[in-house]
């Protein structure tokens, strides 16, 4: 009866042994095996520093194309052609090639463009040494110690109205150079030496451009884009002058622009109707440009404008052009506004004329400029039409 009863209880224990057994043969060592992964991947991650050369250390990169313009930007686009320079906003960009556009040496020495006034100061950027402050961006102009003013130095005009002996007096300004190194350089190998070429502050060039301009003789303007009534739909480009913003805001735009060419007499505006009209945010820009003996011409796009005004209240050199020349951008067209300019100077006794950068602008200006004394006129710098 015993062995009866403990055969099973026998049988049992057996079960329960073999049970614990059979726990103890599938427990796993979890915190050996999670160290031994942990040792695997740090030795994977060091191996890979060591063998590849990934200055990124494998993040995630994508690139996207900032050296274009807004559809917006009429400055860019009315000069475009294969060989256009992309608007960049980058400071410290001014390479001195361009594609496979003509590139020009520069004599350091010839740097004055022929301005006896300069003499061989002007450097190769065209700034004369004494008439600049450094920024972090580059050379903006300054009244020199000895009080010459960069408008005075960089002047081309050598006939005012005052020496002129009652001849009529007309100045042409062809607008939107340096964005095409191409065209520019054709207009300043084609246009005589008193047309002023206002340069936009956007291209990749400028140095090359500028200095062609300045060699050949020409007088500079910088054109500064300022913000027009239906910004920013119309966009005139990067570092645009806008209103409402602090003063400091639009003055740190203004040094950068300032930086773009050197060797100018002073801006003109590119847009900027509201802006012009707008005193709480155009008077700093006028004081600024009066501390720095600049002047500035207003391309007469705005009778809304208050250039006069703060130009005489802060003693900056000024003219305000009367005609847009090529608003037809045709050879005829562009004759007839020229011969209408020509008979405004007769009767006014001077007359300012603003044409663009357009081939078919240069070519008959150029054809027009050739004769120009035959017709009764002498073609000036914009600086011997603008009241000190």
């Amino acid at each position: 009866m015993a062995d009866e009863l403990s055969a099973p209880l026998s049988r049992k224990t057996d079960r329960i042994r073999n049970a614990r057994a059979a726990r103890r043969t599938l427990r796993l060592p979890l915190a050996r095996i999670g160290f031994a992964l942990i040792v695997l991947i740090v030795g994977a991650v060091v191996l890979r520093l060591l063998l590849v050369n990934d200055p990124q250390g494998g993040r995630p990169q994508a690139s996207a194309d900032i050296n274009s313009s807004r559809n917006g930007n009429a400055l860019a686009s009315q000069v475009s052609s294969p060989s256009i320079a992309t608007i960049t906003a980058d400071p410290e960009e001014r390479p001195v090639t361009n594609g496979g556009a003509q590139i020009i040496s520069v004599d350091p020495n010839l740097a004055s463009g022929g301005n006896a006034a300069l003499g061989t100061e002007a450097n190769d950027f065209g700034v004369v040494p004494d008439l600049a402050e450094e920024t972090q961006n580059g050379p903006i102009p300054r009244i020199a110690a000895d009080g010459r003013t960069p408008f005075d130095v960089y002047s081309r005009a050598s006939i005012t109205p005052e020496t002129a002996g009652g001849k009529p007096l007309v100045a042409l300004i062809i607008t939107g150079l340096g964005l095409n190194q191409a065209t520019t350089l054709e207009a300043v190998d084609k246009l005589p030496g008193p047309v002023t070429m206002a340069f936009a502050p956007y291209g990749k060039t400028l140095n090359v451009t500028a200095a062609a301009a300045r060699n050949a003789g020409h007088e500079l303007l910088l054109q500064l884009p300022l913000e027009p009534f239906d910004y920013p739909d119309n966009d005139p480009g990067p570092q645009t002058l806008l209103t409402g913003q602090q003063p400091r805001a639009n003055i740190d735009k203004l040094y950068w622009l300032m930086t773009r060419i050197g060797g100018y007499v002073g801006v003109m505006n590119y847009m900027g109707a509201r802006f012009t009209s707008t005193g709480s945010d155009f008077a700093p820009i006028m004081e600024e440009l009066g501390t720095r003996g600049l002047g500035y011409l207003d391309d007469g796009s705005s009778n809304r404008s208050l250039a006069p005004q703060l130009a005489s209240a802060n003693k900056v050199p000024f003219a305000r052009a009367g005609k847009l020349l090529d608003t037809n951008p045709a050879r005829e067209p562009i004759l007839a506004a020229l011969e209408a300019l020509k008979a405004e100077a007769v009767a006014n006794g001077s007359a300012i004329g603003v044409i663009s950068a357009l081939p078919v602008s240069i070519a008959t200006v150029a054809e027009w400029a050739a004769t120009a004394e035959d017709k009764g006129v002498i073609l000036v710098p914009a600086s011997a039409l603008m009241k000190r």
